[in-house]
């Protein structure tokens, strides 16, 4: 089996680490990508130690120079990236008349331009070689079909990631499979520790989306491997 290679957002804690632990453990070669350069490289030296092929990227998605800056530092070292999981999040506070504009702002940056930026870079050479597989990590949150519940920044931003989804899909061919899920309520220090699920449960659907088979769906909204409304 040809080796793949993956880069995580958010990768260096909560579910975006257990991403990086599952996809390393199916034999693929994981960029965990860390706003801070100290946590990533010692998330990334935890995984190490199981014998995992992970490395630390410092990218930060809501900065566009740290996104330039990653995407120089791959072009330099020729790393190709088969599969992108969009996985930094922020949640924020506030209804639509309270929350501030820059919480607006900084989810819109996380959760929708900077996949955005990440793909429009990181696609075309998908399309090149005949394979690519994008994940986006939304939220129930972002669904319509669910009422959009939850604080206003944050489902606005996943509504809109979970539109772009379907966008970069109808454009993206068919040996590109772009996606979009809810991993469900999750044990994190986003989700709290009052949540119904671990990390290790979340992240199951994640990488079944990542390691897609070619016949496999492309632009779905998908809770535990099944596809929901949006």
């Amino acid at each position: 089996m040809e080796s793949r290679t993956a880069l995580v957002t958010g990768g260096n804690r909560g579910i975006g680490l257990e991403v990086c632990a599952q996809l390393a453990q199916r034999g693929l070669t994981v960029l965990l990508g860390s706003r801070d350069p100290k946590n990533g490289e010692r998330a990334a030296r935890e995984l190490k130690k199981e014998k995992l092929i992970v490395y630390p990227i410092t990218l930060d998605v809501a900065d566009p120079v740290s996104i330039d800056r990653a995407l120089a530092f791959l072009s330099r070292e020729r790393v190709e990236i088969d599969v992108l999981v969009n996985n930094a999040g922020v949640y924020p506070p506030g209804n639509v008349l309270k929350s501030t504009e820059d919480a607006f702002r900084e989810t819109m940056e996380v959760h929708y331009y900077g996949p955005l930026r990440l793909c429009r870079a990181l696609v075309p050479g998908m399309q090149k070689r005949g394979y690519g597989r994008i994940v986006n990590v939304s939220s129930g949150s972002g669904s319509f079909g669910e009422g959009l519940e939850g604080p206003a920044a944050y489902c606005s931003s996943k509504a809109a990631m979970n539109a772009f989804t379907v966008k970069l899909a109808q454009c993206a061919g068919r040996h590109i499979k772009v996606n979009t899920l809810c991993p469900g309520w999750v044990r994190t220090r986003m989700g709290g520790p009052t949540a119904t699920r671990g990390v290790k449960k979340a992240a199951e659907t994640i990488v079944w989306l990542a390691t897609l088979p070619d016949d496999g769906p492309t632009g779905g909204y998908f809770r535990d491997k099944k596809t929901i409304p949006w």
